[in-house]
């Protein structure tokens, strides 16, 4: 499944999410992917796109980043399936 993860940073906690991720890494599981990720101008909100079996998964996941981050997970579909599933067409 793919995901949409937002994250809403806390307040003063940005320099220390980013010195652990150059210490620990980002810390995935072998089943989840990173695709990419972007952040928005004032580096308080980052938008990344992660591949995982299960939102359950991603959860578990995102526990380990909780003291720096709020995190809103939106399941996606791209643009082919989602035309396919408006129009009822296979592509």
């Amino acid at each position: 499944m793919t995901f949409m993860i937002i994250e809403h940073f806390h307040a003063g906690q940005v320099k220390a999410l980013y010195e652990r991720l150059d210490r620990e890494g980002r810390l995935l599981p072998p089943d989840i992917i990173y695709v990419n990720s972007w952040l928005d101008e004032s580096v308080s909100t980052c938008y990344q796109v992660m591949e995982a079996p299960s939102l359950e998964r991603l959860l578990a996941w995102t526990e380990q980043w909780e003291a720096y981050a709020d995190f809103e997970i939106i399941p996606v579909i791209d643009s082919k399936t989602a035309k396919s599933r408006v129009l009822g067409k296979s592509s």
